[in-house]
C-alpha cells in the first residue's frame, strides 16, 4: 500500500516482472484525480533516484509518475546472460508500459531516451508523448567517451563515500559538491570488504564498441523518423553530448519536436537544475491535455 508523504502525495516502491529480471521502481501518486501518467527512464550508470525530485513534483502537479531502475542498475535484477542491449531495454520498457495500463508520456535521459526513441520509433505504442533529455540520434563521440571513461575509472570502487564524491565533482564541475555524502548511498553499493562500488552490473560497460555505436546511431536516426507522438527535446546548455549539428539533425528527423535549453545544466539536466527542468517538463505535459 502507498505510504503517506508530505503534501498529500502518496509514494510506494513497486516491482515489475520483466521475464529474466525484476524491475524495481518508485511511484508517486497525486492527491486528487490523475491528469495522466509519466514514465521516467534514467541514464546509463544512474538509478531511479536521479528522478526523485522530478517524480514528487509531477505528483504535486497532478500527474502519476513512475521511475524504475533499469536492468543491471540499482535495485533491479542483473541480466543473467549480461544482455543490456537496446532490444532488452526496450522489452523492459514495454513491460513497464503494460503494467501502467496505457501508454504514458515517456521521459528518457541519455540511455533512457535512446530506449524510448527506439521503442516508439520502430514499433509505436510505447508513449503518448516523448521527452528526450540531452540525447539525440548522434551524440558527440567525445562526450560519450568521457562518460565511458568515467564509468570505467574505478573498477575496484572507492575506499570511502568522500572519495566517490570527489570523483563525481571532478567529472561534473557544473554541479556544486554536496555537503553530505548520504545521497550517494543510493547510487553506490558497499561490498563485504567495505569498498563502495557503483550500483550497476560491471558487464554493462561491455556494450558498445565504436563500430557498434555507429550502427546504433543509424538505428536511432531511422527510429526518429518514425516518431509521430508529441516530442520535447531538452538540452543542457553545457552539454558535451548534444551538439548543434546533432540537434539540427533531430529536428529534421522529427520536425514537430519542440526544443528547450536549460542554461545552468550539462548532460545531467534533472540533477543540475531540477527546478527549471521540471518547469519545462510540466509545461510540455500541460500542452498535451
Amino acid at each position: 500500500m502507498p505510504e503517506a508523504r508530505s503534501d498529500d502525495i502518496a509514494h510506494d516502491v513497486v516491482r515489475v516482472d520483466a521475464g529474466d529480471v525484476a524491475l524495481v521502481g518508485d511511484r508517486w501518486l497525486p492527491a486528487g484525480p490523475s491528469r495522466g501518467s509519466v514514465l521516467l527512464l534514467h541514464g546509463g550508470g544512474q538509478t531511479r533516484h536521479s528522478w526523485r525530485r522530478t517524480g514528487a513534483r509531477l505528483a504535486r502537479a497532478g500527474w502519476t509518475a513512475a521511475a524504475f531502475d533499469a536492468r543491471g542498475h540499482g535495485d533491479s535484477g542483473w541480466a543473467p546472460d549480461g544482455d543490456y542491449s537496446a532490444a532488452a531495454l526496450v522489452g523492459d520498457a514495454r513491460q513497464l508500459v503494460s503494467w501502467m495500463g496505457a501508454p504514458p508520456v515517456v521521459v528518457g535521459a541519455s540511455m533512457g531516451g535512446m530506449t524510448a526513441l527506439v521503442g516508439e520509433g520502430e514499433e509505436g505504442g510505447l508513449a503518448a508523448g516523448l521527452v528526450l533529455v540531452d540525447i539525440v540520434a548522434r551524440p558527440d563521440p567525445v562526450g560519450i567517451e568521457r562518460i565511458h571513461s568515467f564509468m570505467a575509472s574505478a573498477p575496484d570502487g572507492f575506499a570511502t563515500l568522500e572519495e566517490a564524491a570527489d570523483a563525481i565533482a571532478a567529472y561534473n564541475p557544473n554541479r556544486p559538491r554536496p555537503r553530505s555524502t548520504d545521497g550517494l548511498r543510493k547510487n553506490l553499493r558497499q561490498r563485504p570488504d567495505g569498498r563502495w562500488c557503483w550500483h550497476w552490473d560491471p558487464r554493462f560497460l561491455g556494450v558498445g564498441s565504436e563500430p557498434e555505436r555507429e550502427l546504433r546511431a543509424e538505428r536511432l536516426a531511422r527510429a526518429a523518423e518514425g516518431i509521430t507522438v508529441p516530442t520535447l527535446i531538452v538540452r543542457g546548455a553545457n552539454s558535451d553530448i548534444v551538439s548543434t549539428d546533432g540537434l539540427d539533425e533531430m529536428l529534421r528527423l522529427i520536425p514537430h519536436a519542440e526544443v528547450v535549453e536549460v542554461a545552468a545544466a550539462g548532460h545531467m539536466i534533472a540533477g543540475d537544475d531540477n527546478d527549471v527542468f521540471t518547469a519545462r517538463l510540466t509545461g510540455f505535459l500541460e500542452g498535451l491535455e
